[in-house]
């Protein structure tokens, strides 16, 4: 390292602030546009404030793919830093490519400007995610487990103070005042974060430099790959766009989401059979692959923040208070996306040192029994809203924000359980050869729930308010169920993972 060590944030190198602030900025980029998204598509062309008045259905398509496709970019996006231009250039330039995209998105144009927006964005984030993180731990090469611990734990806050602000911000602007305002708003937003970064990344030292252990002519061939890539996506994407494949967004979305199973299961089934693994690693193998599922699952029902719910507190929920601010007497629909980030902050300590204290009593669940916890809470959080929308239906009118709250606290309990210790089971069961591919399925996993999503909260806002309580009632059961197979089951899978009982993660 270079001088980078000669200052310090909170006690940790100097360039943790500049990560810090990056992330904070292209969080607040992603969760300002992400609030504002099926708001705006379906807002009608003749409001006010209009928006492109698409029908439920396909704007939670249209979400679906996005936000699918953004996680699966990820995998690409730490491919091209790890062979071509290394993680700090590609957070730089994924900064670069998501401001633009969202100031695509403010242009007051059609939809072909606005889908080429999203695809900017989609771009952007997948080079931008996956190595920023990487950087992070890079700052602490040799240097001790908890004090990396402890600087990811500031990073990690960094992500959601991002999150619940955009929502107050971004969110309010554009449902309040107007749409594209609220997108330039989110691109503005990741302009300050690129251009801090620009001026404090000498604080990084060495860490996310270009791979030095690439020659010139693998480089080279990766280039060529890359090409041919972007090349095969762009003549896709044309032939669709053109109606030479004939497809609707809604058969587009669900394509996307099958072929994203499919390749998870040939994935896992290649590495099982053809993989030369031994035993004990197919057995780790394997519960890779529930825990894949159970990711699927998971973020499907938890990533209808921004479709079903987004769409319940514009419909069917009192948003009188503070009213008295805004000209149509409400406050934004968008302000409830950010109580997952403040639930985070508030309850993700006390997470971390239950788990501890329950491993220090011999009483800390297994893994797979925290996912299937995890799932149990994400069924409660559907079994409330039914419970929302049977009042809303016997009623006929709006209920108290407090059914949304209480939903969002319990499926950010389910978060908690579920995506620290899915990250670091995937990371130690992988075996060596095969841990950044195995990583890519914990991200494949969330890119096929983000896209089923989308298609659920399209199908259950499309309908009427007297069919929402059969259908929360439905998720409840599946996600529900899920988690009391898994917690039944607990005590055979985590033989896979080669847990003891009251093992700490």
């Amino acid at each position: 390292m270079n001088n980078s060590n000669e200052k310090t944030f909170l006690g940790h190198p100097r360039g943790l602030a500049t990560l810090f602030m990056t992330e904070f900025f292209e969080r607040f980029t992603y969760y300002g546009m992400r609030a504002l998204l099926v708001l705006f598509l379906v807002a009608a062309t003749s409001d006010a404030n209009p928006g492109f008045g698409m029908d439920r259905e396909t704007a939670g398509a249209i979400y679906g793919l996005y936000t699918g496709a953004v996680f699966l970019f990820s995998l690409p996006g730490g491919w091209i830093a790890d062979r071509l231009i290394g993680q700090r250039r590609a957070v730089y330039w994924g900064g670069i490519f998501i401001a633009a995209g969202n100031f695509l998105l403010a242009i007051p144009a059609g939809p072909a400007v606005f889908y080429l927006g999203l695809a900017t964005i989609v771009i952007g984030v997948g080079l931008l995610k996956p190595n920023i993180s990487a950087i992070v731990g890079a700052l602490y090469e040799g240097q001790s487990g908890a004090r990396r611990d402890a600087g990811f734990s500031i990073f990690y806050m960094g992500i959601n103070l991002g999150a619940l602000l955009a929502p107050f911000i971004a969110g309010t602007i554009g449902e309040s005042w107007n749409w594209r305002a609220g997108f330039f708003c989110a691109g503005a937003a990741m302009l300050i974060g690129v251009l801090q970064y620009r001026m404090t990344e000498h604080y990084l030292g060495d860490a996310g430099l270009p791979p030095q252990d690439v020659s010139d002519a693998e480089r080279k061939q990766a280039w060529t790959y890359l090409g041919i890539g972007g090349a095969l996506v762009g003549v896709l994407t044309a032939l669709l766009y053109t109606g030479v494949i004939p497809v609707t967004i809604t058969g587009l979305a669900q394509t996307f989401a099958t072929g994203m199973v499919a390749l998870g299961f040939l994935f896992f089934a290649w590495v099982l059979l053809l993989g030369g693994l031994d035993g004990d690693e197919k057995k780790r193998v394997l519960m890779i692959a529930v825990f894949f599922l159970c990711a699927a699952l998971f973020w499907a029902g938890f990533e209808q923040a921004a479709t079903t719910f987004n769409l319940f507190a514009q419909d069917y929920t009192d948003r009188s208070w503070l009213g008295h601010l805004f000209a149509d007497g409400e406050h934004p629909a968008a302000w409830y996306q950010s109580a997952n980030p403040i639930f985070v902050v508030i309850f993700a300590p006390f997470f971390a040192w239950l788990w501890v204290a329950l491993g220090k009593r011999h009483l800390d669940p297994s893994s797979p029994a925290k996912f299937g916890l995890a799932l149990l809470l994400l069924g409660f959080g559907f079994l409330v809203m039914m419970w929302a929308a049977q009042l809303v239906v016997s009623s006929g009118g709006q209920v108290a924000p407090t059914w949304l709250l209480l939903t969002y606290m319990l499926h950010t309990f389910g978060e908690l359980c579920l995506s620290p210790v899915g990250l670091s089971n995937v990371t130690k069961l992988s075996p060596k050869r095969y841990q950044g591919q195995m990583m890519g399925t914990w991200f494949l996993g969330a890119a096929v729930g983000n896209a089923l999503a989308g298609l659920i909260g399209g199908h259950v806002g499309s309908g009427d308010a007297a069919a929402m309580p059969s259908q929360f009632l439905q998720m409840c059961f599946i996600a529900g169920g899920a988690g009391l197979l898994l917690i039944v089951t607990s005590p055979w899978l985590k033989k896979l993972t080669g847990e003891t009982q009251g093992a700490t993660k």
